[in-house]
């Protein structure tokens, strides 16, 4: 992500998995400061400082009266859909999505998302064609949240290797969705990490504490789809493929 120029960004630091509960308290609780608009998002999408204390951090807050009305998606529930894939990810233990909360801000409830500076010098079109086993994550990922638009510009490599993604608003439909530029795996065997994780994502989405927590988010239909999604990938064994009537890739692609 790049912020605004008019504004200059607040460094955040990442957060580790020891102060992962002070980020998110950061963040629900802070005050929000706005410092400029993400003009090229589709939806409203506000940088912002939030503050607390002694400590701030950059932050996105997206409002729901900002989010533009979707034929395939209810009114409204893009910015809990985003804390859902926030929720998923922490569940596999891969931390894919940044810390993301929903709450009460300066234009009404919406999604609350640490701001990540990203490693500037990564070729994004050669990070998204690649077999970087961070990636391959991701796609095992979207594949459980079933993610309508994974575009090589939600991808956020960092200096350290590590790939965080965003925008995850048009996730967790009924209906096969996936469209995605990380197809390089389709159909091929999934990695045993893979398999370990998804098995335990079975479990918490079942009777466990994700279930319960995604119920709070999404319909029970769309939670069950989940669950359904996740006993496909065990069942098969394999990367998906592209789902017949459905565009594989989003456009643009980045």
């Amino acid at each position: 992500m790049t912020a605004p120029e008019s504004e200059p960004a607040v460094k955040a630091a990442l957060p580790s998995a020891m102060d992962e509960e002070e980020t998110l308290k950061l963040l629900r609780d802070g005050r929000l400061e706005m410092a400029g608009r993400l003009v090229e998002a589709t939806n409203m999408t506000l940088y912002c400082t939030v503050r607390l204390g002694e400590r701030a951090a950059a932050c996105v807050y997206k409002p729901v009266r900002g989010e533009r009305p979707l034929w395939d998606f209810p009114d409204g529930t893009l910015a809990a859909r985003e804390v859902a894939a926030y929720e998923v990810s922490q569940a596999t233990g891969w931390h894919i999505v940044p810390p993301t909360v929903y709450r009460e801000g300066p234009f009404g409830p919406g999604m609350c998302q640490l701001w990540i500076d990203t490693e500037r010098e990564v070729d994004l079109m050669r990070l998204v064609r690649s077999r970087n086993p961070v990636v391959r994550r991701m796609a095992v990922f979207d594949a459980v949240v079933n993610n309508a638009d994974r575009k090589g510009g939600h991808l956020l490599p960092l200096p350290t290797g590590h790939v965080y993604g965003v925008d995850h608003g048009v996730c967790f439909a009924v209906e096969d969705k996936l469209r995605t530029v990380l197809w390089q795996w389709r159909g091929k065997p999934l990695s045993r990490e893979a398999v370990g994780v998804l098995a335990k994502l079975e479990r918490e989405l079942d009777s466990g504490s994700l279930g319960r927590r995604l119920r709070e988010l999404l319909t029970t239909a769309e939670v069950e789809a989940t669950w359904k999604r996740v006993r496909r990938l065990l069942d098969t064994g394999i990367h998906p493929y592209p789902f017949e009537g459905w565009p594989a890739v989003p456009w643009p692609p980045i």
